[in-house]
């Protein structure tokens, strides 16, 4: 009985370790990524993806980091290296979970990279992806603040290139800023980014 008890508590202790250091290791990434160190904290986030194989969260935020700093430059190489990179750590987790909101959202967000990289090889590719994609997280999450926020916004951008009257996917961004407000994330470091996006596109929605 003795042994017993001493292997029980070697192993809560090892595991409130661990939770330790994936809880020390997730704040030292997005300390990282908050002073604009975008390369290294995706390193971080990757090495702790490979620690803790249990967690979603590292492997998006690798995703999220590539894909959004794919946005921030025109040097062709560069966006391609990002995107591939996003990708590759995104179809991690999307295998394992295909129907989380979140992780759809950021195939989409990389499907739209992929647009805007070069919208005459991809546009007709992937844009009928990306609205699947926000169909299906939207069934999902209906209240997701990213799922109504994104989808609108993309919905946004394809009506500048078709004259589609935009009117009810302003609402739909202003409702977006509503959840934001009352969304509840399931952890510390679950995804909560988004709303100074919309208030911003909010701003320019007409």
């Amino acid at each position: 009985m003795t042994k017993l008890i001493i292997a029980i508590a070697l192993f809560i202790t090892t595991l409130v370790s661990a939770q330790g250091q994936f809880e020390q290791g997730m704040g030292k990434a997005f300390g990282l990524w908050k002073e604009g160190k975008n390369q290294e904290a995706s390193d971080l986030f990757e090495r702790i993806a490979s620690a803790e194989k249990n967690s979603w969260l590292p492997n998006y935020y690798v995703a999220l980091i590539n894909s959004t700093s794919a946005f921030q430059t025109k040097d062709k190489e560069k966006i391609n290296t990002l995107l591939t990179k996003a990708q590759s750590n995104l179809d991690i987790e999307m295998a394992k979970n295909p129907n989380n909101p979140e992780l759809l959202v950021m195939q989409a967000m990389i499907h739209t990279g992929w647009i805007a990289f070069d919208p005459m090889t991809y546009g007709m590719t992937l844009s009928g992806k990306v609205a699947e994609l926000y169909a299906k997280a939207e069934a999902i999450a209906p209240e997701n603040p990213r799922v109504v926020f994104c989808k609108a916004e993309f919905a946004i951008g394809g009506a500048k290139w078709t004259g589609a009257n935009v009117k009810e996917l302003c609402k739909d961004v202003e409702r977006s800023i509503g959840l934001f407000a009352t969304f509840k994330a399931e952890t510390p470091f679950s995804p909560k980014w988004g709303l100074d996006r919309a208030n911003e596109a909010l701003k320019n929605c007409k």
